[in-house]
């Protein structure tokens, strides 16, 4: 009998674990601009968190639910800000980027453009900066360029950089 007592037990507790262990997941959106978020994170470098988070919004935003789509334009072009800069973003009718040109100022560099200009402008001040990106439907990676004002003893000087820290 205490076999029997402590077999149901066991049984009870089994199946009221089993039951609790199912869970709801919740829903996931997957984008159709998944491309876009690829290619302009091709490279694991650190870019700014509010350009990312610009650049999230872009490759998230819904065109069909937006005021103005009509079903009969082919094409649409979309507008993003934030004070550092913008995204202008083309979209094709089903909402899938077709090309964007991002431009931003004053935004914290990565660290390989940072060594790579010390290394070669040693004692130069950075006085701004100027972030641009070109994405284009196809490409694998997205154009990505620094523009660098320097400044030393009073002489100003403007370097282009890459994202890895190549000069141009």
């Amino acid at each position: 009998m205490k076999k029997l007592w402590i077999g149901l037990l066991v049984f009870g507790f089994a199946t009221q674990l089993m039951f609790s262990q199912i869970e709801k997941l919740p829903e996931i959106n997957i984008t159709v601009n998944y491309k876009y978020l690829n290619s302009i994170n091709a490279e694991n470098q650190d870019v700014d968190l509010r350009v990312k988070s610009l650049e999230e919004d872009v490759a998230f935003y819904n065109l069909k639910e937006s005021d103005f789509y009509k079903d009969e334009y082919t094409s649409y072009y979309v507008s993003f800000f934030i004070p550092q800069g913008k995204i202008v973003a083309a979209y094709d009718k089903d909402g899938k980027i077709i090309r964007t040109i991002e431009r931003f100022k004053n935004i914290k560099l990565p660290q390989a453009v940072i060594a790579s200009i010390a290394e070669e402008y040693p004692k130069w001040s950075i006085m701004g900066d100027a972030y641009k990106v070109e994405y284009r439907d196809g490409n694998e990676v997205a154009k990505k360029q620094y523009k660098v004002k320097l400044e030393k003893n009073n002489k100003k000087m403007t370097v282009k950089v890459n994202e890895n820290g190549e000069f141009m």
